[in-house]
């Protein structure tokens, strides 16, 4: 399958008709998200606080994994030189800096009443943190080199030295002492918290999902587009 759509004419073919679907499903599963999540009762330490988890968490989930969807597209370019992967990488990266950044946004917003602070230099912050320096740092090295070529290959090392990255935001908490709350949802023994909390919780993290997918898959086309624009250029120029 992922062979096939390598193929950069299966690839657009493929997808017409999938982008506006998975939009239309982000779109279902945000308004049911939020509605359950207005509808949540007050968790009895936060208050109405705990609400912010239903943006942050997903925000988080999806920072972890945009990047992973870029490392393993970078890992597919450097070593299999599929013709869609690059353009997969780079069309990853912008999105996941945003669900990053949003992430660290909303987890000051939180972290300031629970917390008392807006800004800690826990584990979890700063591993989270780091990941955001990966995407920006992808992103600069890329648009740095004028060679789209060597701009891949660079910027591909980059993103799988950052792949370091994933299991030290994920496991951060259990190697060290931090503020920072274990994990609620993805645990050995079941979810910690109430239904009533994680339903919408888990409601609003396949409406990220999805809309990630719906915008990746945006992306792609466009960096494809633009590199057969590129190529039509280059060879009405030659022919000039």
């Amino acid at each position: 399958m992922i062979t096939a759509l390598a193929n950069p004419q299966r690839f657009m073919s493929f997808t017409r008709p999938l982008a506006p679907a998975l939009g239309i499903g982000a779109a279902v599963l945000f308004a049911v998200g939020l509605w359950l999540s207005f509808a949540a009762p007050e968790d009895y330490q936060q208050g109405d606080t705990v609400r912010i988890m239903f943006v942050h968490v997903p925000a988080a989930w999806m920072g972890l994994f945009a990047y992973l969807a870029l490392g393993v597209s970078a890992f597919f370019g450097l070593v299999f030189r599929h013709a869609l992967a690059d353009a997969a990488a780079r069309a990853a990266a912008p999105l996941g800096a945003a669900f990053t950044a949003l992430a660290l946004i909303t987890g000051s917003l939180w972290g300031r009443p629970m917390w008392g602070a807006w800004w800690a230099w826990d584990a979890r912050l700063t591993s989270v943190l780091i990941l955001l320096l990966f995407y920006l740092g992808y992103m600069a090295l890329n648009a740095a080199i004028d060679d789209e070529q060597k701009a891949a290959r660079a910027s591909g090392v980059l993103a799988l030295v950052g792949l370091v990255n994933l299991p030290i935001v994920k496991f951060s908490v259990d190697w060290w002492n931090t503020l920072h709350q274990p994990a609620s949802v993805l645990r050995a023994d079941g979810p910690s918290m109430s239904a009533d909390l994680l339903a919408p919780l888990l409601v609003m993290g396949a409406a990220y999902k999805l809309l990630f997918l719906a915008l990746w898959i945006v992306r792609i086309r466009a960096e494809v587009r633009r590199r057969r624009a590129g190529s039509l250029a280059a060879a009405a120029a030659g022919r000039a």
